[in-house]
């Protein structure tokens, strides 16, 4: 899964907000982007449980006598769902954030 685009979200470049001009956005595909995003990170989540619960029916029933490879994909999954619940909270605590703003 890829983070990196997270990463950088809470610096703020100066020299670009000088520059902003308070017209109204037109630009309607960021949020189009961000939840395109969000529903690929919840693919890719689903995926790596599959393929953890996958890997531990194959060593269960013998067919794979690997343990690294289950510990691998069981780690992947593990990870993946942390973020994923993660983020989850995260926007639930914005959305009530937003909520109790009065207006």
């Amino acid at each position: 899964m890829d983070i990196a685009s997270i990463a950088n979200i809470n610096k703020i470049n100066p020299v670009q907000t000088q520059n902003r001009s308070l017209s109204p956005v037109t630009d309607h595909s960021g949020f189009d982007d961000l939840l395109s995003k969000a529903m690929g990170h919840l693919n890719t989540t689903n995926s790596y449980i599959q393929n953890a619960q996958n890997a531990e029916i194959r060593w269960a029933l013998g067919e794979s006598s690997s343990t690294h490879e289950l510990t691998n994909a069981m780690q992947k999954s593990s990870i993946a769902l942390q973020y994923t619940v993660a983020i989850r909270d995260k926007v639930l605590e914005a959305y009530k954030e937003i909520m109790q703003m009065q207006i």
